[in-house]
């Protein structure tokens, strides 16, 4: 995009995880490394399926120790402080869709913790800048990184009143959702339910690169997404593809090259202001990028090019 752009995506998913055990418990269950991760940074993760498959895609975020209560200057509120210290909160943001299926999987696994798992989608917003970074937030919001393939960008979570004021003061643009969903096919941004699902291994979707650690410790599902790390692959990718406009292909386009149908189109969207069609599709691991391929959806076969 030429122009820094903001989009409005209310509401947003988010369970917050709080309490003493908040980071061991956490660490336990899902894929990423939490254990080095300091204050206020924030890294990708999953929660899996016992046998491997995709369950939840999230981000999780360390907040300051103590941060939704701070104050208290002597008695007993001076003492709540101190005990709030050693507190962890951590906030595990995802998309709407799938914040519920998050929420509940952890509160499966609480098993003699002290870890509350508050559910709180229904109250929280994102404003997703694209081609910027917000610089300081106001308090009450948390500015957290989003990739948009080459493009900077970064996410501003919170209640949505915060989130909606923060919109209107921010100077930006603000797009619209057919925009939103162009840019995030072109920057191969999968979405829960249309590109991946819970059948998905998440090397298909290339989820392992900043969501895994294959070092730490157990984890719910490791076994699978190990094994294929170290001596195994997976038989399709999640790809992008680019095809001359104007009209994308319907989900479940048939994907074929050298004359073999070696995959379907997820999610296609227009770019807007162009004739360009920027789709993304489950492919065979054959047909490597670059490579031209055909999507034909019923009504013919598109040139298109399979770009990574």
């Amino acid at each position: 995009m030429e122009t820094p752009t903001v989009f409005r995506r209310v509401p947003w998913g988010l369970a917050v995880v709080r309490g003493p055990d908040a980071r061991g418990f956490l660490q336990s269950i899902v894929s990423q490394d939490l254990d080095p991760v300091p204050e206020g940074a924030t890294v990708a993760s999953l929660l899996l399926q016992p046998q491997g498959k995709l369950s939840v895609a999230f981000r999780a975020t360390r907040r300051r120790a103590g941060a939704a209560t701070d104050g208290g200057d002597g008695g007993d509120g001076g003492d709540a402080a101190v005990e709030d210290a050693a507190v962890e909160e951590w906030w595990c943001d995802t998309e709407p869709e799938v914040a519920e299926r998050l929420a509940a999987g952890l509160l499966r696994f609480r098993i003699r913790v002290q870890v509350e798992v508050d559910d709180r989608t229904a109250s929280t917003g994102a404003a997703s800048v694209v081609g910027a970074a917000p610089g300081v937030v106001p308090d009450g919001l948390v500015a957290l990184p989003a990739a948009w393939g080459d493009v900077p960008g970064c996410d501003v979570v919170g209640p949505v009143g915060a989130v909606d004021a923060w919109i209107a003061d921010c100077g930006l643009p603000v797009g619209d959702a057919a925009t939103f969903e162009a840019v995030r096919i072109a920057a191969g941004v999968p979405r829960h339910g249309i590109d991946i699902d819970e059948s998905t291994i998440p090397q298909e979707a290339f989820l392992e690169r900043d969501a895994v650690s294959f070092t730490k410790g157990c984890f719910i599902g490791q076994e699978l997404v190990c094994r294929i790390d170290a001596r195994g692959h997976v038989n399709r990718f999640l790809r992008r593809l680019e095809l001359a406009g104007p009209t994308p292909p319907g989900p479940g386009a048939a994907v074929h090259a050298d004359g073999k149908v070696v995959g379907s189109v997820t999610s296609a969207a227009v770019v807007p202001g162009t004739a360009r069609v920027v789709a993304l599709a489950m492919v065979r691991r054959e047909v490597e990028p670059p490579a031209s391929v055909t999507v034909d959806d019923g009504s013919g076969p598109v040139p298109a090019r399979l770009v990574g």
